[in-house]
């Protein structure tokens, strides 16, 4: 399938050089931090920064509620069979938890890929939603994909402009924080992609029980189950489920369930001493040989051997949340 990616070149020559110089303002107060690789948090409790100044091969995780402003670089996010390429500008939002893999290209220390990452919550948004008294509407029938790109206006800009002045002021921060944020929701609920963002808030309330099968899973993800016996617990025929449930995570609920199993066995050899076979029946897998099959052909290499090369490469540090 061709990637996907984001068409900046709507706006007209002067708000694009406005639009320039306020990314360019973002670059620089982020270039003043001392920020480590990978996710840095700061004083604002639900904001955080990326950082990249090397490529990265796919790395494997598990998307959350969430958004990410490109500021700097490039990334690609492979989300089933879809390909996502963002950059500068552009923003990845997740509205649920789903396993991905995410790529930084073109990254280097001269030029780092950074990122702001914003995380939300399904009652922020509906919160929102009722004090605004946004009416936004679905733009078609069928549910579309939980995780979707976005390009950013020089209002969300000016929003995190703000944003990053705050962690110079703590006694101020997390009031001044929490407010920017509903003003953030909003900016993102009454744009372009704003019927997207209310998907959220949809799923719960139209979506015929496949937000209770997502969160059942999640939380289960280590017991048998057939789609069958899922279907009929969220009142769903089979075919519905299976429908919906691709539509909204790329994948089917018996993918979906082995994506978190071998995505959790993974961090738990990597972050510890811990082998594969008992790695295999921590998430569920009864057979060793099966658990070894799917983690080779999800992962690209046996599990001992993939955790030996991510050790090598970067002490673990590769597996994150690849927004």
């Amino acid at each position: 399938m061709p990637e996907q990616t984001m068409d900046s070149r709507s706006a007209g020559g002067k708000s694009i050089s406005i639009y320039k110089k306020t990314l360019d303002q973002l670059i620089g107060m982020t270039e003043r931090m001392t920020l480590e690789e990978g996710r840095n948090t700061t004083i604002v409790p639900f904001l955080s920064i990326v950082k990249r100044s090397h490529d990265t091969v796919r790395c494997p995780g598990v998307l959350t509620p969430s958004f990410c402003l490109i500021l700097q670089g490039e990334k690609k996010l492979y989300l089933g069979q879809d390909i996502f390429h963002y950059s500068a500008g552009d923003y990845v939002a997740s509205l649920l938890d789903i396993p991905a893999f995410g790529q930084v290209v073109g990254a280097t220390e001269e030029q780092p890929y950074i990122g702001l990452r914003v995380d939300f919550t399904t009652q922020e948004i509906a919160s929102v939603v009722v004090e605004a008294e946004i009416l936004t509407e679905p733009k078609e029938k069928d549910l579309t994909s939980a995780a979707f790109i976005g390009k950013s206006d020089a209002n969300l800009l000016d929003i995190f402009y703000r944003l990053l002045k705050l962690i110079d002021k703590p006694k101020e921060a997390r009031f001044l924080s929490e407010l920017l944020k509903k003003e953030m929701i909003f900016n993102l609920l009454s744009g372009d992609f704003g019927h997207l963002f209310m998907q959220k808030v949809l799923f719960d309330q139209r979506a015929d029980g496949v937000a209770k099968a997502i969160h059942w899973i999640q939380e289960n993800y280590t017991h048998s189950f057939t789609v069958e016996e899922l279907a009929k617990s969220c009142n769903m025929s089979t075919s519905g489920l299976h429908h919906k449930f691709k539509a909204i995570t790329t994948m089917g609920p018996l993918q979906y369930q082995k994506q978190l199993r071998l995505q959790e066995a993974r961090r738990l050899m990597l972050s510890g001493p811990v082998g594969a076979t008992t790695a295999a029946l921590t998430v569920g897998y009864e057979s060793p040989s099966q658990f070894n099959r799917e983690y080779r052909r999800l992962f690209g290499q046996p599990p001992l051997q993939d955790i030996k090369t991510l050790r090598k490469a970067s002490g673990g540090a590769e597996f994150e949340d690849p927004i």
